[in-house]
């Protein structure tokens, strides 16, 4: 294995970083140092997939797409990474490529390198190609000239003879790079973190950065290191036990979204609207949470089914209940030196039903303006048991017990409807650019009428776009 420190393989080959800003992203590296332009800046936020490539962290060959746009150059050093140059050229055109052209899948062109690099990962995945796996895959790739419909052509005749591509390589970990004046270290397991906990202190965490990236810059000038967390084994562990899921807080949401598809398929679809296979891949479990939003999406369905933070830090570890995790806007009980470490998720009563639901302005990859959780049990068309949750009705994901308390032993009917003429004592939603109170208070009933349809028809789950 080679010497990787500052060092990258792009397209299988080895390149070395030298005198770049500590504060430049992979793809402003990628086009301003390389030259490697294929790869486009459209809005620089993680919304249209122009600048897609395609990453493979551990040299095992499971290769995943990302938004070039959203990591720091210092998250990849050692990985490697292939960018539509490393797909196919003119002479040796990828068959994807070949398609697009064939299906008249490309008009201005722009978008087309972020669609063929998502288009090539869905290929090299192991899921079958279907409209839904492909509406999937490129839900993060934005296209304004030709329409979607000759770009799912190409995919599915690619299908036909599918072609996977792998560019990685055999790779060691970094433990310690430096760029400019900041220096990224990535501890391998917890107690390398707690060692560097107790050695420093003036940091700044760093797992996907799918939030934090967007900020610039990320650290102060006293802060001249940033922790890496996405190296940590105990953060990376999934396991399953008869009662739970524990996640590691580095637990990506797509692993998230791949680990519950069968054991809670009520989670599948509110996961997989989280953001698009770009941010799925990239953005954790324990950084969802860390941010503390009070549109954040997986809260309301771990705060109902009643999950556990495992916290770790310069002091040892500690568990927290969820439902005590968050104090205000954008704040939690978290000391500047602690990390979620795990997330234990409770599996539901099998007499329960699990329904979770978020409104947003668009179907793909967008924030919520509201959400709702439901944890139930009814017998006989009376509710037994009842825990609700709700996104973007208050400074935190909110627990709405004492609505629930009022909803026990009603016919489900004279429970729904009671929710909907008192919502107004439990809630208060302020107006913002997302939406009014009013359309707030609104949605959230028509939310309750839609659990009222799944529970009279015993219905299991109703996509967002059924009703």
């Amino acid at each position: 294995m080679a010497d990787l420190k500052n060092t990258i393989f792009v397209n299988s080959k080895k390149v070395e970083v030298n005198n770049v800003h500590h504060d430049i992203t992979l793809l402003d590296w990628l086009r301003n140092h390389h030259r490697m332009t294929g790869t486009k800046e459209g809005c620089a936020e993680g919304d249209c997939g122009a600048c897609s490539v395609i990453i493979d962290e551990n040299g095992s060959g499971s290769s995943r797409p990302i938004n070039s746009c959203l990591i720091r150059l210092g998250q990849v050093m050692g990985r490697s990474v292939t960018t539509i140059e490393g797909v196919g050229c003119v002479k040796n055109p990828h068959p994807l490529q070949i398609a697009f052209t064939n299906e008249h899948a490309s008009q201005c062109g722009y978008c087309t390198p972020g669609f063929i690099m998502s288009g090539i990962s869905l290929l090299n995945s192991n899921k079958k190609i279907t409209d839904e796996t492909i509406n999937d895959a490129i839900s993060g790739n934005l296209c304004r000239c030709t329409g979607y419909s000759p770009i799912i052509k190409a995919i599915k005749s690619v299908a036909k003879n599918r072609i996977t591509q792998n560019n990685s390589q055999s790779i060691n970990k970094i433990k310690k790079i430096t760029l400019g004046n900041v220096t990224y270290l990535k501890p391998s397991n917890l107690k390398e973190l707690k060692k560097h906990l107790d050695e420093i202190k003036s940091f700044q965490f760093l797992a996907g950065g799918t939030d934090l990236n967007l900020q610039r810059p990320i650290i102060n000038q006293k802060e001249d290191k940033i922790i890496c967390l996405d190296s940590i084994t105990e953060l990376n562990t999934i396991k399953h036990f008869k009662e739970k899921i524990v996640l590691g807080g580095g637990v990506t949401i797509e692993s998230f979204l791949e680990a519950v598809r069968l054991k809670m398929p009520e989670l599948v679809e509110i996961l997989q609207r989280f953001g698009s296979p770009q941010i799925r891949n990239q953005g954790t479990v324990g950084g969802n949470l860390c941010t503390s939003s009070p549109i954040g999406d997986i809260a309301p369905i771990l705060l109902v089914l009643n999950s556990d933070l495992n916290v770790f830090g310069r002091n040892g570890s500690k568990k927290i209940n969820i439902k005590n995790f968050f104090k205000g806007y954008r704040k939690n009980v978290l000391q500047k030196d602690e990390i979620i470490s795990s997330v234990e998720i409770p599996f539901a009563n099998k007499k329960n039903k699990i329904f979770s639901w978020k409104l947003s302005k668009r179907y793909d990859q967008d924030i919520s303006t509201v959400s709702l959780a439901i944890n139930i049990q009814t017998h006989k068309n009376i509710i037994k048991e009842l825990h609700l949750a709700a996104g973007g009705v208050a400074a935190i994901p909110k627990m709405l017990d004492n609505l629930s308390k009022q909803m026990l032993e009603k016919k489900i009917d004279d429970a729904i409807q009671f929710a909907i003429d008192n919502l107004e004592q439990y809630i208060q939603p302020i107006s913002d650019l997302r939406g009014s109170s009013h359309y707030r208070l609104e949605a959230i009933k028509g939310l309750f009428r839609r659990l009222q349809t799944c529970l009279i028809q015993n219905k299991n789950s109703l996509s967002i776009m059924d009703f």
